[in-house]
């Protein structure tokens, strides 16, 4: 059994009136990102495994059926994610399920691990900028894999020799755009494999990566930074047991930005004031946004001055994340003065700037940066956006606009985020589901 998408709701949209506070206390979602890399470092264990924890969100329902379409005895139900290994692994990554989801290649790379072979689509997920896969086949190839892509360069094949199992190795998952998140994972999950010592050189720092890594050492997998990148000791034996998926980060941020943008004060459960990363606490501080703990949660709220322009820059952890920039773009333009955005992470990352510009917003892209003049006086507007950071940043913009907004993109949303319109609904927002749209 697995959690399905409903037939629907690719076609559903919300419409948003705004003017709202949002005020109340709500519980944060377990990480998206993380939870979908800790699914592929599932397949590696060798008896039954639960992650709890795990969010109730579509790309969950994707990834439980990829690892069933596998052999893997998989359930995704109630907060659990429930994995038994296969009695006999068939090594592929599920063509159309894997186009849904950015994580194919990690996938693939825990397959490779356990069968010596796997056929995989390029990834899916996010469609703001293409998503390069090198770094994930050098790690591949580096384990001792031979790689084949085919004539129209989407599926691909890696293979060890007959008979050859995973080698230690040492790869380099840096970037123009600095260490890779994925690469990093994949170059994790082959490592946890090999037998002997493999080196990870300029490793991303994601949690996403220390939580693999987390998950990988209770399972008696040496990892160690040095001072030359990641040191891991692989293991021919994984155990299951069980595993606690750490609190969104992302989502937090989501709902503390919600609040700025409508003047409102919410408290958040389920995530600590230590895990908001420090370039986004500075954004925040800097952008008259107050964080202050209380009782193992978060309350946040705008100081008041009003929100404040700043200049921000994209970042590998403990800098502000990529996956936050589109919703702060969308607080920003409530924000007295002219903000500048820089995208360091991806060569692009705009899709929301023209559906923004829709609702009255003062925004503007050129390459990797955005600049927004405000303070804004957003309206109204029918809009739609195809990631799911995008259209997040929308439903922010339709919550502070004046009238009732329609937000298309309902399905990338709820790739993402399990409970985010219930909870704005809870804080008060004006939030209503209707069958039209995308």
């Amino acid at each position: 059994m697995t959690t399905t998408t409903a037939p629907h709701a690719e076609r559903q949209a919300v419409e948003v009136t705004g003017g709202r506070p949002l005020t109340g206390r709500v519980t944060v979602q377990s990480s998206k990102n993380i939870a979908l890399h800790l699914y592929a470092a599932a397949l590696l264990a060798d008896t039954p495994l639960v992650l709890h924890g795990a969010p109730g969100i579509l790309d969950t329902g994707v990834c439980a059926a990829i690892l069933t379409h596998t052999g893997t005895d998989t359930v995704a139900c109630d907060g659990d994610f429930e994995v038994a290994p296969a009695a006999v692994l068939r090594p592929v990554v599920h063509h159309e399920l894997g186009a849904k989801v950015r994580t194919t290649a990690v996938l693939a790379a825990a397959l490779l691990a356990r069968a010596g072979q796997v056929d995989f689509p390029v990834p899916g997920g996010d469609a703001f900028c293409p998503r390069l896969i090198d770094r994930h086949l050098a790690a591949m190839e580096a384990a001792g894999a031979t790689i084949t892509v085919d004539e129209y360069g989407r599926t691909i094949h890696a293979a060890l020799p007959t008979g050859a199992e995973l080698r230690p190795f040492r790869v380099d998952v840096s970037t123009p755009y600095g260490p890779s998140l994925g690469a990093t994972v994949t170059a994790l999950l082959l490592a946890a494999r090999a037998p002997g010592d493999s080196l990870i050189t300029s490793p991303s720092v994601e949690p996403e990566v220390t939580e693999t890594m987390r998950f990988l050492a209770a399972r008696g997998v040496r990892t160690a930074w040095g001072e030359d990148g990641l040191h891991v000791r692989g293991v021919s034996w994984i155990e299951g047991g069980e595993f606690i998926v750490a609190g969104d980060r992302i989502e937090a941020a989501t709902m503390i930005m919600a609040a700025a943008t409508t003047g409102g004060t919410i408290d958040l459960d389920g995530i600590t004031l230590p895990e908001i990363p420090d370039g986004q606490r500075q954004v925040f501080s800097d952008a008259g946004v107050h964080l202050t703990a209380h009782e193992g949660g978060i309350r946040a709220a705008v100081g008041r001055s009003g929100l404040r322009a700043v200049h921000a820059r994209t970042g590998p952890h403990p800098g502000l994340p990529t996956d936050t920039a589109p919703q702060l773009a969308a607080m920003l333009t409530l924000a007295t003065g002219t903000s500048h955005i820089f995208e360091a992470i991806y060569p692009r990352r705009d899709t929301h700037v023209a559906p923004l510009r829709a609702f009255g917003a003062d925004i503007t892209s050129t390459g990797q940066d955005i600049r927004i003049h405000g303070a804004a006086r957003l309206k109204a507007a029918d809009v739609q956006a195809a990631d799911i950071r995008a259209v997040t940043a929308l439903l922010l913009a339709g919550l502070a606009a004046e009238g009732t907004s329609t937000i298309r993109g309902m399905y990338h949303l709820r790739r993402g985020y399990g409970h985010l319109l219930s909870n704005l609904v809870t804080l008060g927002a004006a939030i209503t589901t209707t069958p039209g749209g995308s």
